[in-house]
């Protein structure tokens, strides 16, 4: 009967010789997808958190379109040509900006 440290031994080595050569048979394409004009963004003027409707329209002109708002904290929104407001009830959540149709595009692992 063979001596069992042998075959402890040979099923380490078995096992680490498998996994040393998974890497090798795995392949990944890196795929780049663009994320917009963040510099632009930087440079432009959005609402900020906790100003209120108000001030937004005051500052910003109004929308060009107001959205109603929906759920439990009424969340609205207001769209702009660049960008779009999120309101909970009469304070700015967040200002996100619009992406650029021409320079987003989906990902595809071809």
């Amino acid at each position: 009967m063979p001596n069992s440290r042998f075959l402890i031994a040979l099923f380490g080595s078995i096992t680490t010789a498998a996994t040393l050569s998974l890497p090798t048979l795995a392949q990944a394409d890196q795929v780049t997808v663009p994320v917009g004009q963040q510099a632009s963004r930087g440079a432009m003027s959005l609402p900020t958190h906790g100003m209120t409707q108000m001030q937004v329209e005051e500052r910003f002109g109004a929308p060009e379109q107001r959205r109603a708002a929906v759920g439990d904290p009424p969340i609205s929104r207001w769209e702009y040509a660049d960008y779009v407001v999120y309101f909970e009830r009469d304070r700015v959540l967040r200002a996100v900006v619009k992406s650029d149709p021409g320079t987003t595009r989906a990902a595809s692992g071809g």
